[in-house]
């Protein structure tokens, strides 16, 4: 116990503490994001050991504020720094799909049906076409697939 009462007794190391483990966790959980919130209790930790009497109410406020920043800045470097990917389609199912040709299964009348796609079915617009007919899917919009008649 007194360990933890001395850990107590300085909250700023209490805090450096608390920044080391979540930085520990972010090295062995891959796909978390608790390096920014790492960077802020750090920041908290210094400034609670720059001013030794700083009340609890501030050091949240400041855990807060450093925290936001840390976030922003690292949204901003990401933004600014993007990972190439081999697979920048991975997310976008739809985008994926342009060039497939499916099969109509409700008639597109007034340039809205639907395509069969795998084993579901998808939204379609597109010229009008009469169910049975294959198209090739040309484009994507959310959910709602752009088709364009197969030419033999």
């Amino acid at each position: 116990m007194t360990t933890l009462n001395a850990l107590l007794a300085t909250p700023g190391l209490a805090w450096l503490i608390f920044a080391a483990l979540l930085a520990l966790t972010e090295l062995m959980v891959p796909g978390i994001f608790l390096v920014f919130v790492a960077a802020g209790a750090a920041v908290t930790g210094v400034v609670t050991l720059i001013i030794p009497d700083f009340a609890l109410t501030f050091q949240v406020a400041v855990f807060i504020v450093a925290t936001s920043a840390a976030v922003g800045l690292g949204r901003r470097w990401y933004l600014n720094n993007p990972v190439p990917s081999a697979d920048p389609l991975l997310n976008d199912r739809a985008a994926r799909l342009i060039g497939e040709v499916v099969t109509v299964v409700e008639p597109i009348e007034a340039g809205k049906g639907k395509v069969r796609v795998g084993d579901g079915e998808w939204l379609a617009s597109g010229p009008d076409t009469p169910a049975g007919a294959h198209v090739r899917i040309v484009g994507a919009t959310g959910s709602l697939l752009t088709v364009e008649p197969v030419v033999a």
